[in-house]
């Protein structure tokens, strides 16, 4: 699915998150290189809400260089070929440790949001496009995290992972998760 059509099936939850769609194809259109992690000032990316079997957990991920509790993704590699959903499963895997897959009831995506990643040494400041996934961990007991990209990830209640949320749009994008989860 190309990136104007994937940004055509969000339904925003609020406010924030119409304002930010509204920025995300405004950039599918104008971004010569949207997925490359090298435009300025902003380019896509995808991550994932992952979830045991049985939706009871979330996992997060305490992401080494920023310090914070947040769901696993990041940016775009070309074998991803332009499709963010196999970036946020990539992501996805890649951090937890886990076989993941989409959550068959999700909508595709389920969230998106921008964010700005702070300036480092190697790397001005610059906006994440990022674009969300509900993800099911086949094999949760394989959890694991990758020491290059966290320092640690944990299965939690979402009541837990909630309250490790530091931010309002993982807050909402874990909402919608588990009313997603809890509906029949």
């Amino acid at each position: 699915m190309n990136l104007e059509a994937l940004l055509d099936a969000v339904a925003p939850a609020d406010d924030k998150e119409a304002g930010d769609l509204r920025e995300l194809r405004s950039a599918a259109r104008a971004l010569p290189s949207p997925f490359s992690r090298h435009q300025q000032p902003a380019h896509f990316t995808g991550s994932a809400v992952v979830v045991t079997p049985d939706g009871e957990q979330v996992c997060l991920v305490l992401h080494a260089k920023l310090q914070r509790w947040l769901q696993p993704g990041g940016h775009a590699n070309p074998e991803d070929e332009g499709d963010l959903c196999a970036t946020a499963l990539r992501e996805a895997r890649e951090e937890t440790g886990c076989r993941v897959a989409l959550h068959p009831r999700a909508p595709r995506p389920l969230d998106v949001d921008v964010h700005v990643i702070p300036a480092r040494k190697d790397e001005p400041a610059h906006r994440h496009l990022d674009v969300r996934f509900l993800v099911v961990a086949e094999d949760p007991e394989a959890l694991a995290f990758d020491p290059r990209e966290s320092h640690g990830a944990q299965w939690l209640s979402w009541d837990d992972a909630l309250a490790r949320a530091d931010e309002a749009p993982l807050r909402r994008l874990l909402r919608k998760s588990r009313a997603l989860l809890a509906a029949p």
